[in-house]
């Protein structure tokens, strides 16, 4: 008898965003679909990691993370995002803020229990609830400005329901999470004795003179919300696998078990080039959210002279566009399209939606050195006229 698989990876696939990236590289093209993040690292981040590896800091740390960046974090925190942590009994350092939500989901989350997740959502978080035999409830966000019915949200709310997903700044929508809407959530959970759980992974990516409010900021949300965030978009640095947890005592902890059981600890001497990055000065940040703004500005005027209609991000490094205009049946053949024509990589909606929404939008990111970017943005212009020849 042949042996067989697990049920639950029956009904998984390679990702739309993993596709479009070997598609990408077989046809030597620009990938502006999943988001590698391919910018030069920040030197002290840099500097901090090979002078831990030249120095045989390569053994394992603790599974919590090394003491000065659980120490280093607790005081980003504290100034940026304005609640306090104890490093020791309230932050875990993890295999990436992906790392981190499988810990946390494993850590509160039971098999046939339902979690709340806005659409568009990230396919990670609705792919490791699949995996764990955990349901997902959808609410829509509604565009252009991604806000969400108050009493579709309580509506979604049932006696199984455990937590809910925010992902603020989104991706793939930009979208960012007011102060009202955050309470408005945690009045909800409150009400079903559900967890809030939140990815900020591009906390200091944000425009247009918004602020970022992280929910365990307000106290009325604290005790009930376990934040994700990392350093891969920060400092460039997806492929170090570097994120983070906070969360209360009780939870931090069983979080450290799950994340010693799967993971044994985040890399070593990539931890202490994190902990060196974070003496980062202020303006490093700034700098970083102008770049962006920029770039954000660059793409979207491409994207409207090539016949599309973007939604402007108010966060993060993606933007979706209606493709609606230019005819095609799905998503994936407008992807495939524009791959095809101007050598760009995008990623089709459907990676995002279950709703038929999906099928008439991409995703793009502009996160990429200036020279790639402004190409892909003229041959975006120019698709329109490409495609007519």
């Amino acid at each position: 008898m042949k042996p067989r698989l697990s049920d639950r990876v029956q009904g998984f696939a390679q990702s739309d965003i993993r596709r479009m990236s070997r598609e990408c590289e077989r046809v030597g093209g620009i990938n502006l679909g999943q988001g590698i993040c391919d910018l030069p690292t920040e030197s002290l981040v840099r500097e901090g990691a090979i002078d831990a590896i030249e120095n045989s800091l390569a053994t394992y740390s603790k599974f919590e993370g090394i003491d000065p960046l659980r120490e280093k974090i607790a005081s980003k925190v504290a100034s940026y995002n304005q609640y306090e942590v104890d490093p020791d009994r309230e932050i875990v350092v993890t295999v990436g803020s992906t790392g981190g939500f499988a810990c946390a989901a494993l850590a509160t989350l039971n098999s046939g229990d339902e979690v709340i997740l806005f659409e568009p959502y990230y396919g990670y978080h609705r792919n490791t609830l699949k995996a764990l035999g955990v349901t997902s409830r959808l609410v829509p966000l509604n565009p252009p400005d991604w806000g969400f019915d108050a009493e579709q949200l309580r509506a979604a709310f049932g006696p199984r329901t455990r937590a809910i997903v925010i992902c603020t700044p989104s991706n793939p929508s930009g979208k960012v999470f007011s102060r009202e809407e955050l309470l408005t959530v945690g009045r909800l959970c409150e009400e079903a004795g559900a967890w809030i759980i939140t990815d900020e992974i591009y906390e200091y990516i944000i425009y247009d003179d918004r602020k970022h409010v992280s929910a365990a900021s307000l106290p009325e949300l604290r005790d009930r919300t376990i934040t994700m965030s990392g350093f891969s978009k920060t400092f460039s640095v997806t492929g170090w696998r570097i994120g983070y947890v906070t969360a209360p005592p009780e939870v931090a902890a069983a979080i450290g078990l799950m994340n010693d059981l799967f993971y044994v600890c985040a890399p070593t001497p990539l931890q202490w080039g994190i902990a060196r990055g974070l003496d980062v000065d202020a303006s490093y940040y700034a700098a970083l959210r102008d770049d962006y703004e920029g770039k954000r500005n660059i793409l979207a005027d491409a994207l409207r002279a090539g016949g599309m209609a973007p939604f402007i991000p108010q966060g993060a490094y993606y933007m979706l566009a209606d493709v609606k205009a230019l005819g095609f049946g799905s998503s994936r053949d407008a992807a495939n399209d524009l791959l095809a024509t101007t050598g760009v990589a995008s990623v089709p909606g459907t990676a995002f939606f279950d709703s038929p929404v999906g099928e008439t939008l991409v995703r793009f990111c502009f996160a990429k050195d200036p020279a790639p970017l402004e190409t892909a943005c003229e041959r975006l212009g120019a698709y329109r006229r490409l495609r007519a020849r």
